[in-house]
């Protein structure tokens, strides 16, 4: 007997998703033309008829419809796009992997904490974590130590995971889920515009701060104003011109 390798020889193609021209069934369809308009409900020979004339094909789009629905366009292209929207669709799905440590109930403190770093770099990541507790032989007596195990692991990372259910009995294995949990945002400061108004107004005010003459040590922004204060004479002008010369005292002594 000759020897047939492995797998079958002939491989089928793929069924076709939608059924073009000739392998369409139905005696009627409603059919839409080449450039998105509403031909109407035509037979099935007026329409591959339209569809040669135009060099296309005729693709059944709705088949479950009464009449089923048919279009006249290039299907290769039309193939390329629906694999196209496929792929961009695959890219932006987001897929979650389960990661699974495991324990012991007679596992050490140490070695716990190292499997508690684990989980937070997973979850931080994303990731959901199973944590996996083995009972050997007659260690099936001690489900209750490992059930409180597996609880003190989830307190420990209840800060970055939310715990899925309890833990549960999987043949000798007990396990328990955690989810990766949602990030909060900070608030946003509520009074930041205030107290930057307020920060702007008191350095105007160190700017206007008199000195020890009395006057500003930076003068009025406004033109006018900074005009007349220039034409008006100072105070210590004043008080020399109305100051009252001394009986007996000549003004050029003065």
């Amino acid at each position: 007997m000759a020897y047939r390798g492995r797998g079958p020889r002939f491989v089928p193609p793929p069924e076709e998703q939608h059924r073009i021209n000739r392998k369409i069934r139905a005696p009627q369809v409603r059919l839409i033309g080449a450039e998105g308009e509403q031909v109407g409900i035509v037979p099935i020979a007026d329409a591959i008829r339209r569809a040669e004339e135009a060099q296309l094909d005729l693709v059944e789009i709705a088949a479950t419809a009464q009449p089923p629905v048919c279009r006249i366009l290039d299907y290769g292209k039309f193939k390329y796009q629906q694999h196209k929207k496929e792929s961009e669709a695959k890219k932006k799905a987001t897929t979650t992997t389960v990661k699974e440590l495991r324990l012991g109930y007679r596992t050490d403190s140490g070695d716990i904490k190292r499997q508690i770093e684990k989980a937070k770099q997973f979850l931080e990541a994303g990731d959901r974590v199973k944590f996996l507790l083995r009972f050997r032989g007659r260690e099936m007596a001690y489900q209750d130590l490992g059930r409180k195990k597996l609880l003190e692991v989830c307190d420990a990372l209840e800060d970055c995971g939310l715990r899925e259910g309890v833990p549960r009995m999987e043949g000798r294995m007990m396990g328990i889920l955690l989810a990766p949990s949602k990030k909060k945002a900070k608030p946003r400061a509520a009074g930041g515009s205030d107290a930057t108004k307020a920060a702007s107004t008191g350095g105007d005010a160190a700017k206007a701060t008199p000195t020890s003459d009395g006057a500003a040590k930076s003068g009025p922004s406004d033109p006018a104003v900074a005009d007349v204060a220039a034409d008006a004479p100072s105070s210590e002008a004043t008080e020399a011109t109305e100051a009252p010369t001394p009986p007996g005292t000549s003004p050029a002594a003065s």
